[in-house]
């Protein structure tokens, strides 16, 4: 007697464990490297006890001020190009005019005159930034 066939094929089965290695390696990579995303120039922020901001964008808008009063952008050009003021106000109103709801940041170095940072926050709600933050770390 010969064996009856089988009617039924076995589904093939797909094995997932390497998509899951390769999906774990993706995201240790993305958590290694989104802290470095945040360009900006070293400054000597103030210490400030602050809950942080609700920020749904992931790369702000960062105007750097530091300790001698210098201007430095995170977008166009190098972010450690010395900039006036003006030039920083003209390339945020570009920023602003293609997305309104962008969150731009302040990055002032402690030893930076008070109202030089309040001249520029007032520069970079001209420019037309709804809101503008400051950055400290957490004491």
């Amino acid at each position: 007697m010969s064996r009856p066939r089988n009617k039924h094929r076995p589904i093939a089965e797909i094995n997932v464990v390497p998509y899951i290695d390769v999906m774990l390696v993706l995201l240790i990579i993305f958590m290694v490297t989104a802290p470095l995303l945040m360009q900006g120039v070293k400054v000597d922020l103030p210490e400030a006890a602050s809950d942080p901001v609700e920020n749904q964008d992931p790369e702000p808008l960062i105007v750097s001020i530091n300790a001698a009063g210098e201007l430095f952008l995170n977008v166009g050009g190098e972010p450690e190009q010395t900039l006036s003021l003006a030039t920083v106000k003209q390339r945020v109103g570009v920023v602003m005019r293609r997305n309104p709801t962008k969150p731009v940041m302040v990055w002032g170095d402690r030893a930076v005159p008070y109202g030089e940072v309040v001249l520029l926050m007032s520069a970079l709600q001209e420019a037309g930034a709804p809101s503008v933050g400051l950055v400290t770390d957490s004491p």
